[in-house]
């Protein structure tokens, strides 16, 4: 079955005949230009109920034995402390069962005090992260100023509320640096936007909070949520088929962002490993 049909459009094309007169001539173009007039607007097909056409691509997809509604996996946390925001991500890309990449990007640099995490849909979170930048990039323009962290993360909810139940699928998290000191929210593609000290997204968040519950305290040296961070995010990618690749750690300070380490997890296990021998006396 044409995707064209699924989504309710003929196989003519988009426009109608020019002989057809010009009412029916700009009834097309309003129809199939309605995302250029909002410029935050994602670029869907022009059909009127996109959850039910998703809906039916699905139930196409079933009919055939190809799934469209793959299994996501990744692990991502994010913490406050008295030094800043700690952020560590995987590097693991998956669409189902297959391992898609191992080098993913998954924190976004949205500007020198801004970072965002990537979790579900990697399209849809690096689309809408690359709008947030921009939108942050206007409104320093015009205001002459950075702009806060709550405000950039209440754009992005605003943005995503919009397109509730379209089929995004989202769960990021918003770091950064202000006049209020370091701020951290986390944000869905249900519109929720909840400000917190310890978020962990993904498949593997379960392990990550595992570590992060029984060494986080406020008081961290940077050295220690350092560590912290990318050791959460190991023991995630040991446990969580989902999740591997890079243990990449970003720190923001009141100076800005820090990429602090890119390093495979495959050689954090093999150091982990070896401090336990050491710290316990056993052999390999």
């Amino acid at each position: 079955m044409a995707l064209a049909e699924l989504c309710g459009l003929s196989q003519g094309g988009l426009f109608h005949d020019a002989s057809m007169g010009n009412d029916m001539f700009h009834r097309d173009i309003a129809l199939n230009t309605q995302n250029l007039q909002n410029n935050m607007s994602l670029a869907v097909p022009p059909f009127q109920d996109p959850a039910l056409n998703l809906a039916k691509l699905q139930a196409a997809g079933e009919s055939s034995g190809i799934k469209m509604d793959f299994d996501h996996g990744t692990t991502t946390l994010g913490f406050r402390f008295q030094g800043g925001v700690i952020l560590a991500v995987d590097s693991r890309a998956t669409g189902g069962q297959f391992i898609g990449s191992q080098t993913m990007k998954k924190i976004v640099e949205i500007n020198d005090y801004l970072l965002g995490t990537l979790a579900g849909g990697a399209a849809d979170c690096v689309y809408w992260d690359r709008v947030l930048a921009k939108e942050c990039r206007i409104y320093e323009l015009r205001n002459k100023e950075r702009i806060s962290v709550a405000a950039a993360s209440k754009i992005m909810s605003n943005i995503v509320y919009y397109y509730k139940g379209m089929g995004l699928s989202m769960g990021m998290m918003l770091a950064g640096y202000d006049k209020r000191g370091p701020q951290l929210y986390y944000i869905d593609s249900e519109g929720t936007r909840t400000p917190g000290k310890v978020f962990s997204v993904g498949s593997g968040s379960i392990y990550a909070y595992g570590v992060l519950d029984s060494g986080y305290h406020w008081d961290l040296t940077d050295e220690e949520a350092q560590d912290l961070g990318r050791r959460a995010i190991y023991h995630a990618t040991h446990r969580d088929a989902y999740s591997g690749g890079i243990v990449r750690v970003y720190h923001i300070k009141p100076s800005g962002w820090v990429n602090i380490s890119n390093q495979d997890c495959m050689d954090l296990h093999f150091q982990f490993k070896e401090e336990k021998n050491k710290k316990f006396g056993e052999t390999a």
